[in-house]
């Protein structure tokens, strides 16, 4: 599946350098219940099978059957990934962020990518400059920062309009 072109008004999730499995799992289910079908997983980021191909209980348990059902594919980096895509938006907290609530699916034509960054560090300058957008859920209580699957359910379910 690697090298596969995104289809004309497909969204697709990068999970960019992810360090737990149970995110990894989460956001599998979540992408599901969006009507998500494909998802990237790049560098670090587990994968839903192990070196061996067997399944890996960490990411089956909270994905409860989705890793099953959703597309994915392995690549070491985020670059080749991004040029498969019309339109990037990076989910993240940055000065150049806008509101996540101004962006919506019906609005940007062809092939859409949504990159999720690494939960303690966030999604690299480099990998920022690359994106059309940068969009982050506003925080209003005490805490910097949501959950990875948590800010990944809340941003695709506004975004797409559920």
């Amino acid at each position: 599946m690697s090298g596969k072109t995104a289809e004309r008004n497909e969204t697709v999730l990068i999970l960019d350098n992810l360090r737990s499995a149970e995110n990894v799992g989460s956001i599998f289910r979540t992408a599901d219940a969006c009507g998500i079908s494909r998802i990237i997983l790049v560098g670090t980021t587990p994968r839903p099978v192990d070196q061996f191909m067997r399944a890996r209980q960490d990411i089956a348990k909270s994905a409860l059957g989705a890793e099953k059902t959703i597309s994915w594919e392995y690549m070491k980096t985020i670059g080749p990934a991004l040029k498969r895509f019309s339109y990037v938006i990076a989910l993240e907290q940055d000065a150049r962020s806008i509101d996540y609530k101004k962006l919506s699916r019906e609005k940007i034509k062809g092939a859409c990518a949504v990159i999720i960054g690494n939960e303690p560090k966030g999604i690299s300058p480099s990998t920022l400059k690359k994106a059309d957008i940068i969009a982050e859920i506003p925080m209003r209580g005490m805490k910097e920062s949501l959950n990875v699957s948590v800010a990944t359910g809340i941003f695709l379910s506004r975004f797409l309009d559920l």
